[in-house]
C-alpha cells in the first residue's frame, strides 16, 4: 500500500522524531512510504485567525502536493480534520470542490488509517509504564476517533492505560485561544494535568502534539511528575 506523509508544521518545527517513527510504524506495516518535500502548511493557522483568501491559497498548494497520493497519512488529527472538513467550505469552483472531496477520502490520522484501512493493532510495542489518554477536541470531534487510540495501545506490553475524569474535555490549548485567552487556556491545563495525575498515570499520550505541547508547557513550568508522548513514539517504543 503506498502512502504519503502529510507533517504538519509544529511536527517537522519541534517535534521530528514523532515523524520518524511515524514513518517506522507504518514501514513495519507494511507500507510503501513517501515524502514530497514540496509540501509546506494545510492552511489552518490562517483559516482559523480569518484570513481566508490566504488560507485558500496554502491549500491549492497543498491539494496540488497531494494530487496523486492514494492516502496521505499524518500524526494530527487537527489538520487532518481540517482538510477533511474546510477545504469544502473554502472552494467554490466545480474543480476545486471535487479535489477537495476526493482528498478528504484519502487523508487520515495516523492511529485511524492504522485500525480502520490498514486493520492493524498489535505493532509489536513495549513500554513499562502507567499511562492516560488525551482525546483531542480535533480527533475527537473532527475526526470521529475515540477507540482506535485505545485499541492501539491496548497491544502494548507493559502499557497499563488509565481512564482520566472528563477525558473529552478540552487541553486549553486551541490554537490562538492559547494566545488570546491565556488566562482561561492555563486554566483548563491545569485541570486537564490534574485529572491525569490522580489516574497514578506518570504518562499522557495523545493522537495531537498540539494538545502535547501545551499540557507539558504547564507541567514543566509546575515541575509536575507527569510526561507526555505522541502515540507513534509510543508504537515505535521496544522494536528495533
Amino acid at each position: 500500500m503506498k502512502v504519503q506523509l502529510f507533517i504538519p508544521c509544529f511536527v517537522d518545527q519541534l517535534y521530528p522524531e514523532t515523524a520518524f517513527n511515524m514513518l517506522k510504524v507504518l514501514e513495519k506495516a507494511g507500507c510503501e512510504v513517501g515524502y514530497n518535500t514540496n509540501q509546506t502548511c494545510c492552511g489552518q493557522p490562517a483559516f482559523n485567525a480569518g484570513f481566508w483568501d490566504e488560507a485558500k491559497a496554502v491549500c491549492t498548494k497543498f491539494l496540488r502536493d497531494f494530487d496523486t497520493a492514494d492516502y496521505i497519512v499524518a500524526p494530527s488529527a487537527s489538520c487532518v480534520g481540517f482538510v477533511k472538513n474546510y477545504y469544502k467550505k473554502l472552494f467554490t469552483g466545480e474543480e476545486e470542490l471535487q479535489k477537495a472531496d476526493n482528498i478528504s477520502n484519502r487523508i487520515f490520522e495516523f492511529s485511524e488509517f492504522l485500525t480502520d484501512v490498514l486493520q492493524v493493532e498489535n505493532l509489536g510495542a513495549s513500554l513499562n509504564i502507567i499511562a492516560t489518554y488525551h482525546d483531542s477536541c480535533a480527533a475527537l470531534r473532527e475526526c470521529k476517533i475515540k477507540d482506535g487510540p485505545r485499541k492501539l495501545l491496548s497491544h502494548v506490553k507493559g502499557l497499563q492505560l488509565t481512564e482520566m475524569n472528563d477525558v473529552e474535555t478540552c487541553c486549553g490549548f486551541g490554537g490562538t485561544f492559547a494566545v488570546k485567552f491565556d488566562g482561561i487556556s492555563i486554566g483548563m491545563a491545569d485541570q486537564k494535568v490534574t485529572n491525569a495525575i490522580a489516574t497514578g498515570a506518570s504518562l499522557v499520550i495523545s493522537t495531537d502534539l498540539s494538545c502535547l505541547m501545551h499540557l507539558d508547557g504547564y507541567i514543566k513550568e509546575k515541575n509536575l511528575p507527569l510526561k507526555t508522548m505522541h502515540l507513534a513514539d509510543v508504537l515505535a517504543s521496544g522494536w528495533e
